[in-house]
């Protein structure tokens, strides 16, 4: 099964993508996460990355693109994948379309997670992170037991540069004046199915999984 997560930063794309990996024995494919290793590496590349994240831009297509096709011509992922946070834009739909027709692997479902935005800046503002395992908490729906501690090895909690109020709003809005078109672009393919990403991640993943069943039955 190969699926896209569309939906606003915050809407739980990266969440449900780890729940459905797990639970449909998928790859789970993060342009997040392999942008901020980039980051770390320290590399040209991830310098360049670090400014546009920072900033709450969207990171040329051309380099998204790169980075995301060679990813797919591992032949051990292509038959299953979830995709969580890519295509963002227009112009990176056509060009992931443009490969998987070549390597005639197709989408079976995008999922677009329909998110408000006063819910979407509640998530980013108050998610904190470890610093050393990486792990995703917030300080109202998920609290570690030690106010800024990891429950798991103790290391120091960080709000990420992108989670500031100034950034996720300005995320929003690229995300409104670009992201959205795609909204169309995919309903034309019959393969668009809409949820509620203001729902919670339990109520969300529930129905993602009565979805696939019934998708899968009919």
């Amino acid at each position: 099964m190969r699926i896209v997560l569309l939906g606003p930063p915050g809407a739980g794309k990266g969440t449900q993508a780890k729940v459905l990996s797990n639970n449909l024995k998928l790859a789970h494919l993060s342009t997040g996460d392999m942008f901020r290793d980039a980051v770390k590496s320290g590399s040209v590349a991830g310098k360049k990355l670090s400014e546009y994240m920072q900033q709450g831009l969207l990171v040329p297509d051309e380099t998204v693109n790169e980075i995301i096709t060679q990813k797919l011509k591992d032949e051990s992922i292509q038959n299953n994948f979830v995709l969580d946070g890519y295509p963002r834009t227009l112009p990176q739909a056509v060009e992931l379309d443009k490969f998987l027709k070549s390597n005639k692997i197709p989408l079976d479902y995008v999922i677009y997670m329909q998110a408000s935005e006063d819910v979407v800046i509640s998530r980013l503002t108050g998610r904190r992170v470890c610093e050393k395992c990486g792990y995703n908490y917030h300080i109202k729906n998920i609290p570690p037991k030690k106010s800024g501690i990891c429950d798991y090895d103790g290391a120091e909690l960080y709000q990420r540069k992108d989670d500031e109020e100034e950034t996720v709003r300005r995320r929003w809005k690229v995300y409104s004046e670009q992201t959205a078109l795609l909204i169309d672009y995919y309903a034309g393919k019959a393969i668009l199915r809409e949820v509620d990403g203001d729902l919670d991640v339990d109520a969300l993943n529930k129905y993602l999984n009565a979805l696939f069943q019934n998708e899968n039955l009919s």
